[in-house]
């Protein structure tokens, strides 16, 4: 029987995914934490031994959100140019986004960045596999170098995010959607279609971004 999870460790994880996320992890202390999901020191003890077991676990969950995200993608379309059409459309709307600061795996390393360090071996797990995801997509679709084709997307994602958090998000949104459609001109009416589909990417604004 799978064990019914809890709901003090649930709180304490939205409580440092908002807080994490708006202000910085070094930021905010397990106190603070611990005050915003209202539960007891022996309790946050109980879940996760220190702050960085706690900062892991929120990079996982980060992690854990976008996998489901495409996996309801698949769910309502086995096209691999719409799949793609969604992933650049969920970017765009986490970019738009009221609170948006940017990408919360970036924002992670950058706060840890020893190469070793759990949470930065966390956000480096996530970001292959985002690559790999798209990876597959592509070879699925016949492209000519599915793997230069993934760090392409990577790459834009990254730097759209960075864009529309120091600059103007709607025009992030914009860039990132020609770019993305250049790299397919023979399928881009299919590609932004994806658009009116955008919603099943959609999650809660406690873990925006994409990858």
């Amino acid at each position: 029987m799978t064990a019914k999870p809890s709901a003090a460790r649930e709180r304490l994880l939205a409580a440092a995914a908002r807080t994490f996320y708006a202000e910085g992890i070094h930021a905010v202390g397990v106190d603070r934490v611990i005050e915003q999901a209202q539960v007891t020191r022996a309790t946050f003890y109980r879940h996760f031994p220190g702050k960085d077991d706690l900062v892991r676990a929120y990079v996982e969950a980060a992690d854990a959100d976008i996998r489901a995200r495409l996996a309801a993608a698949q769910a309502v379309t086995a096209d691999p140019y719409r799949l793609l059409g969604l992933c650049v459309e969920g970017i765009g709307e986490d970019i738009c986004a009221p609170g948006f600061r940017g990408c919360p795996f970036i924002n992670a390393a950058a706060e840890f960045p020893d190469p070793d360090h759990p949470v930065h071996r966390a956000v480096v797990t996530h970001r292959a596999w985002f690559r790999d995801a798209l990876a597959g997509l592509l070879t699925t679709i016949g492209y000519a170098d599915p793997q230069l084709g993934a760090d392409t997307l990577v790459m834009l994602r990254d730097g759209a995010m960075v864009a529309g958090y120091l600059g103007s998000p709607d025009a992030a949104r914009a860039n990132l959607r020609a770019a993305a459609s250049a790299m397919f001109p023979a399928r881009t009416a299919v590609l932004m279609s994806a658009r009116r589909r955008a919603a099943v990417l959609r999650r809660p604004a406690a873990l925006p971004c994409g990858a």
